[in-house]
């Protein structure tokens, strides 16, 4: 009789839950977890590295190459830290369009997020539910920044341009005839705030049928229900954040405990989970997208009341605009200099930390005076939550290791730099 021993498989890179990058080794007894190894660093591109080597303006795009479905989150921890640095004071109106690009940017995650998954676990619908309305946000992206995903729409001191009067338009082709093509613009006819504000009215609606597809459903439910529970000791233990944290029935959030731009002036509520398990977490960031758009109607609001400048008027830090730089000698000297050598940063250090769709997100900057940083460390919130893994998985079946890498909404662009 030979002897019984555990089995070792490899679960991913090739595995589609294995979201791409991550080789998870499973030591397995028969079909239940003993021990889960993660191995990462398969999309490790030296971010970090990199940045030593760029002025600070050039760095910018590197961010959201970082988490590559919350784009303008990661611009926001970077250009806040050099901001600390260059003790900047960014105009009112920038900090509104950030507020409601961070939001916009949560709800992005969590569609996306939802939608995988939804499909990982085994229910298709709700994929296709979430697309549709991220394709909404992504057309806002490209109306503000002309890319739908890497953005590089912040920059230290404010925002690269105010929004636009118009929205891109669809065009009549093979698919759609002329007729199809008006009903579909019909809410592109204005300006992006008021697109937004039209996305914004109808969004809680798509979040019911997300919910009407998901939250009563009993597959859901079996496959999430009691799967991956962290307590909230060991959340706190494991430096757990953001709806991981939160999921666990620790009320932490950033954007209410130490509030940056202008959060505290906006009414926003926490979703708190009681169980601490992975259906407790899907409610949770269901209910986030509901208070993010909570968030996108006031800075909608506000931001059509007061119009003003977006960017700071200090030439050492945000270039002139274009007419004054045709203009006059002083302002081409300052555009050039800015984009040849780049600002200079006072010696010192920063820390700041956004509350990430994922988590804390944070970067932390050290400045020896010259126009690049002397070190640049990215603090990813995902990078925390792969490390419990193994916790989270042990005693579990493989097919609980989907839900819990679902759960874990890991994106690899964060966790290897």
């Amino acid at each position: 009789m030979a002897e019984i021993k555990n089995y070792t498989m490899n679960f991913g890179p090739q595995h589609p839950s294995a979201h791409g990058v991550l080789r998870l080794v499973l030591e397995l007894d028969g079909e239940v977890i003993e021990r889960a190894d993660p191995h990462i660093g398969l999309l490790h591109r030296a971010t970090e590295k990199l940045a030593e080597h760029k002025t600070y303006l050039q760095s910018l795009p590197y961010m959201d190459r970082l988490d590559y479905v919350s784009m303008m989150c990661n611009e926001h921890a970077y250009v806040m830290a050099i901001e600390k640095l260059l003790a900047l004071e960014v105009p009112m109106r920038a900090q509104y369009i950030r507020v409601m690009f961070d939001e916009i940017t949560r709800v992005m995650n969590h569609l996306l997020w939802l939608g995988a998954h939804a499909l990982d676990i085994g229910a298709m619908t709700v994929f296709l539910y979430a697309f549709r309305e991220r394709e909404d946000l992504m057309d806002v992206y490209e109306a503000v920044s002309g890319a739908r995903l890497h953005a590089a729409y912040y920059r230290p001191g404010g925002v690269y341009r105010d929004l636009p009067d118009s929205m891109p338009l669809y065009q009549a082709s093979k698919i759609h005839n002329a007729k199809a093509v008006k009903k579909m613009n019909e809410n592109r006819e204005g300006s992006l705030l008021d697109f937004m504000e039209d996305f914004t009215n109808r969004f809680p609606t798509c979040v019911d049928e997300y919910e009407t597809l998901l939250t009563d459903n009993r597959i859901w439910k079996q496959r999430t229900v009691g799967i991956g529970v962290v307590t909230p000791e060991r959340a706190l233990a494991l430096g757990f954040s953001g709806p991981m944290l939160r999921g666990s029935g620790i009320v932490w959030d950033l954007r209410k405990k130490q509030p940056y731009e202008v959060y505290n002036r906006i009414d926003f509520d926490i979703p708190v989970g009681v169980e601490g398990d992975c259906y407790d977490r899907y409610l949770v960031r269901v209910e986030e997208m509901r208070q993010s758009n909570r968030i996108i109607k006031q800075c909608i609001s506000w931001l059509r009341q007061n119009p003003g400048p977006v960017i700071v008027k200090n030439f050492k830090v945000a270039p002139p605009n274009r007419e004054s730089m045709k203009q006059n000698m002083e302002e081409l000297i300052h555009h050039f200099k800015l984009f040849t050598e780049g600002m200079h940063v006072p010696p010192g250090e920063a820390y700041a930390a956004v509350e990430h769709p994922k988590g804390e997100f944070g970067i932390y900057i050290i400045s020896d005076g010259a126009n690049k940083p002397y070190r640049l460390k990215i603090r990813a919130p995902g990078f925390a939550h792969i490390a419990a893994l193994d916790e989270m998985a042990r005693g579990h079946m493989i097919a609980d290791v989907v839900a819990i890498i679902g759960t874990q909404d890991i994106v690899f662009g964060e966790v290897d730099r």
